[in-house]
């Protein structure tokens, strides 16, 4: 009954390195930002470093001392023609920095790629590297803006960040001069 034994300890062994195997096999990593195309510097007609105050179709959502978040007043939230969860636009010592954008579901992520790909690059599929999983990462840089997207698989959620690449690193630097 030796073999057995030893069989059984074996198992023991690798079933703990096979799950971690399966873990992070399902789990699509960052990918690296690909040079964008067509920076649009800024988002729909709104460039970075403007002021929001006083835009009529825009509402003040949360507002303190050195931010305010903002959204679209008229009608629900949309991004490039897509239905989506919300859609904030933010900005940081009143400039336009942020625009964050929350979804639900896989078709619209699906969507969501397909209009980013489509606008600002197609992202390079290497063979053998994953582009589904748990957690799924994309990413797109200009000169003046950077784009993120997060699709959290196992939540059915993504996001959109769409942001200045030289306002938004303040929104930190805010966070961490009033941390205690």
């Amino acid at each position: 009954m030796p073999y057995a034994s030893s069989t059984w300890s074996s198992i023991r062994f690798l079933a703990p390195i096979l799950f971690l195997a399966v873990l992070l096999g399902s789990y699509a990593g960052p990918a690296s930002a690909i040079t964008m195309a067509n920076d649009p510097l800024g988002f729909h007609h709104l460039s970075w470093g403007m002021a929001l105050t006083g835009i009529p179709e825009l509402t003040v959502t949360r507002d303190n001392s050195h931010t305010t978040d903002y959204e679209f007043r008229d009608g629900p939230p949309v991004y490039a023609g897509i239905p989506v969860e919300s859609l904030h636009l933010s900005t940081v010592d009143a400039q336009f920095a942020r625009v964050t954008v929350r979804y639900r579901g896989a078709q619209t992520h699906r969507q969501v790629l397909k209009f980013l790909e489509h606008s600002y690059g197609v992202i390079e599929r290497i063979p053998g590297q994953m582009m589904r999983g748990l957690n799924q990462q994309y990413s797109w840089r200009g000169p003046e803006t950077e784009i993120t997207l997060t699709y959290e698989a196992n939540r059915d959620r993504g996001f959109v960040f769409i942001e200045s690449r030289n306002l938004a690193p303040r929104f930190q630097d805010r966070i961490a001069d009033t941390a205690e």
